[in-house]
């Protein structure tokens, strides 16, 4: 198992990587850190195979901590995960010693593909006394994941697709029922799929209060251009 620190001041995007994790075999998710300095106190008490790092933190940002993480020789791997583009934030993080450098906002194929490159270099590095060119090559040329993520138990990857098709087509919010009549299922089952969707923050659920009657639950679409649903219905 991979043991996992994620540096990160943004309480949801730090909750996105919690949830990415956990949809990646071998990795897991120890400790999370909002800031530099907690990090720092965290490596000096535990012992992490990776670290994923935000560059724009206050105090001390991503790149003076991987500095000293460098400096104080902690054997941790970093990946970088920034909305931090320019060119010198990318050179000093790859200098340092970064594995991969992923641009905020990003896809989870970006991170699933960062994370199995990782996975399969740290297997050739570590568990091989004698490194041949192909296994080395291996850790340099990046390579697509080979097996998709798992959806929740009860979910089908096929009524997921329709599901999703069907929300792209409305404009504005809508309810449960709205979608369990386009689709053709029942109310009960179309839950499971909205919550789903919302869990990966491509819906949001507020009350809505019409003129008459009874508030009521409605969904919002927040990215009808994700593909973050690709890992899940291929």
């Amino acid at each position: 198992m991979i043991n996992v620190l994620v540096v990160e001041d943004d309480p949801m995007v730090a909750h996105l990587h919690e949830h990415y994790i956990s949809q990646v075999k071998g990795f897991k998710l120890c400790d999370v850190a909002n800031n530099g300095e907690k990090a720092l106190k965290l490596l000096e008490q535990n012992d992490y195979d990776l670290l994923i790092l935000d560059i724009f933190m206050p105090t001390m940002d991503g790149l003076q901590l991987l500095a000293k993480i460098r400096e104080k020789l902690y054997d941790v791997d970093v990946i970088v995960v920034s909305a931090a583009n320019d060119k010198d934030k990318i050179k000093q993080a790859l200098r340092l010693g970064a594995v991969d450098y992923i641009i905020k906002p990003f896809e989870f194929e970006r991170f699933h593909l960062a994370m199995n490159n990782y996975q399969r270099r740290r297997h050739i590095v570590e568990d091989q006394n004698i490194i041949e060119q192909s296994d080395l090559d291996q850790t340099i040329v990046r390579h697509e994941p080979q097996t998709a993520v798992s959806l929740p138990k009860g979910l089908d990857k096929n009524t997921l697709g329709t599901v999703w098709e069907c929300i792209r087509q409305i404009d504005g919010m809508f309810t449960t029922e709205e979608v369990a009549a386009m689709v053709g299922i029942s109310r009960v089952s179309i839950r499971k799929y909205l919550e789903f969707l919302k869990s990966l923050h491509l819906l949001k659920l507020d009350l809505h209060r019409g003129s008459v009657g009874r508030p009521v639950y409605k969904y919002l679409c927040l990215d009808k251009e994700s593909n973050v649903l690709k890992a899940y219905i291929q």
